[in-house]
């Protein structure tokens, strides 16, 4: 066995460098295939036309071909009369008639155009004779070619008409149909074997057990893939055995261009794919990038063919991914390399980095000028981290971008002005752009409102956070929950100049257990030996436990995730035995709930943007105690009064 640990941490570019010598740039050879399957792939070869089009000289307009020399000088007053030949020329009649001097054929759009004609008058310049059916006037002179294509001006045979390296869209398969091409030459399709591995690892549809996972990376690389115009090989889930592993991958070779693997790139016992891709030659070029999400990716080859460990975690694997093998399969596949696009922005939160790693952060994009709409690169846009790690499934998928942080940045402070590049083609317009503290209540009125087909875009980042994104304008709705202790008043009181306050409706807060603890709150909480789970800072839910607790700090406190389900899933594992969540989701989780605070989770809103047709819906719904919202929320158990 070649390797079972990190060669050496090599920097980003250094890496990409390395595995390329080895696994090269060139496009993959060609195939012939149909027109009809041509969408989306790529010319290996350059196309001339075989035929004039169009093929004869051709009406445009409905009509009557002519001599343009006999209408010169018609007019309202004065029409010119012509008399009509014995011939009427639909589409894909070939015309019999010369047309001579003093005379018309009638003609169709499309129709061919007849010998001695060198244009054509359209019917709204003519009348019948009313003396003679067998003749017209013409209320107006034409010029020769007028309202005709001549043959070939549109393509001439021998003229090259699509170019090696075009990208084939609908615009292109309609030109190579009009010139009757039936076959072409494109560049093949990079075949990508898939494989995901680890012993945690279970497919969709099967049974889920505590400690497993369902296998998104499967699912989300061969999209990628397909997303390219790749061709994804799914070869299945492997459990960690080098015996069973050495063998898929050995069929995985046999049949693809590019071989992916996901999980297995650390240095852990149960990582056994180093150690089988290690057994390749040359193996193993790179195991260890200076990035972040990604540290751990593997670039090896068999030969000149690519193969690569992903990271485990989601982000890691789709990150790095689109970081070093979207590139070469835009290369295999003869695409252009990609330009992706940029927007000026301003952190909005104070971010810390890992220094001596390259670090991607994901973030989501909201305006700043009282509309989100606005979203220019001029800076008026503030970027929120999404903060939620490599292994999350939902960063990627609701990021807007990422920001480059150097390896050499540990601290980016708010405020401080980023480029972030998109991953998308542009930034979404959201006609909702939410902020602030998270609830399940919130979700049923995002969906209702999307149900509504209104885009909605939510950033959970506390009651406080809400509040100073609505400050600053860039949100339109900032949910909280926060007790003034003084005046015992929920929310309104720290509403600063420029906010206004839309009621939402009140959820009970509690203290949650396991269904086994069957004492009472104050005993749960001053138990020592009992592990609590806390919540994030800045959260309105932070604020009650902190006044629960007082000076004490039990167990557990340090451990701070930013949503209720996920408090309700530490308690449901055993990772913690007490935590402070709202009624709807102890409830959903079979958990035992003691009431505290009967809360008000209101909605702080800009004065700037009080009128905009969602808030102005939303304020609709909420203030109308049968509309369904209101119904769906008192049925969930967050009630209005």
């Amino acid at each position: 066995m070649k390797q079972t640990q990190f060669l050496e941490v090599v920097d980003r570019d250094v890496a990409e460098e390395r595995w390329r010598a080895v696994v090269g740039r060139a496009s993959l050879a060609s195939e012939t295939i149909p027109l009809a399957e041509s969408l989306g792939r790529v010319l290996a070869e350059d196309i001339r036309a075989t035929v004039d089009v169009p093929g004869f000289d051709r009406s445009n307009m409905d009509g009557f071909a002519v001599r343009a020399s006999d209408t010169f000088g018609g007019s309202e007053e004065e029409p010119v009369r012509l008399v009509l030949n014995d011939e009427i020329l639909a589409t894909g009649i070939h015309p019999k008639i010369e047309v001579k001097a003093g005379t018309a054929t009638t003609i169709a759009t499309g129709g061919m155009l007849p010998r001695g004609a060198d244009s054509v008058a359209p019917i709204e310049i003519t009348d019948v004779d009313p003396a003679d059916s067998g003749a017209i006037f013409v209320r107006a002179g034409r010029v020769p070619g007028a309202a005709v294509s001549f043959a070939g001006t549109d393509m001439g045979s021998g003229e090259t008409v699509a170019f090696s390296g075009t990208l084939l869209t609908s615009r292109e398969t309609g030109l190579l149909a009009a010139i009757g091409r039936e076959h072409l030459r494109v560049v093949r399709r990079p075949r990508v074997a898939v494989l995901s591995t680890g012993d945690e690892i279970v497919q969709p549809g099967e049974e889920m057990r505590p400690g497993l996972v369902f296998d998104s990376n499967g699912q989300i690389l061969c999209d990628a893939v397909r997303e390219l115009g790749g061709e994804p090989i799914f070869m299945g889930a492997f459990r960690d055995d080098v015996a069973a592993l050495r063998k898929a991958l050995k069929e995985a070779l046999v049949d693809s261009d590019v071989v992916l693997l996901s999980g297995g790139t650390s240095k852990g016992e149960g990582d056994l794919n180093s150690i089988v891709v290690g057994e390749l030659e040359p193996g193993i070029l790179v195991h260890g990038v200076a990035l972040k999400p990604g540290k751990p990716i593997c670039l090896a080859a068999q030969g000149e063919k690519p193969v690569v460990i992903l990271p485990g975690f989601p982000t890691s694997a789709i990150f790095t991914f689109h970081e070093f093998v979207a590139p070469l399969l835009r290369d295999m596949a003869g695409l252009p390399d990609e330009t992706r696009e940029t927007r000026s922005a301003r952190l909005a939160i104070k971010t810390q980095s890992e220094r001596g790693r390259l670090e991607y952060l994901l973030v989501g994009l909201v305006g700043g000028t009282g509309e989100s709409e606005d979203v220019g690169d001029d800076g008026s846009l503030s970027a929120y981290p999404m903060g939620k790690g490599s292994g999350s499934v939902t960063s990627f998928s609701r990021a807007d971008g990422f920001v480059r942080i150097d390896r050499n940045t540990e601290l980016v402070e708010a405020g401080t002005k980023v480029e972030v590049t998109l991953i998308g083609r542009e930034v979404p317009v959201a006609d909702l752009v939410v902020i602030g503290s998270h609830c399940a209540g919130l979700d049923l009125i995002a969906s209702e409102l999307s149900r509504h087909g209104l885009r909605v875009k939510l950033l959970a980042v506390g009651s406080h956070g809400g509040l100073a994104a609505a400050a600053r304008g860039e949100c339109d709705l900032a949910p909280v929950h926060l007790l003034d202790l003084e005046t015992n008043r929920y929310n309104e009181p720290f509403l600063t100049p420029g906010l206004k306050l839309i009621p939402g409706y009140r959820r009970m807060q509690g203290l949650v257990t396991r269904l086994e603890e069957t004492r009472e709150i104050s005993t749960v909480v001053e138990d020592e030996s009992l592990r609590m789970v806390n919540r994030n800072r800045g959260a309105g839910t932070r604020v009650l436990i902190d006044r629960l607790l007082g000076e004490r700090r039990p167990a557990g406190y340090p451990y701070e995730p930013r949503s209720h389900y996920a408090v309700a899933a530490a308690i449901s594992q055993g990772r913690a035995d007490w935590g402070i969540t709202i009624e709807t989701v102890a409830a959903e989780a079979g958990l035992r709930f003691q009431p505290i605070q009967d809360e008000h989770y209101d909605f702080a809103v800009p004065e700037s943007r009080w009128n905009r047709p969602a808030l102005r819906l939303l304020r609709e719904w909420l203030d109308d105690g049968n509309s369904k919202l209101r119904r769906v929320l008192e049925a969930a158990g967050f009630s209005k009064d």
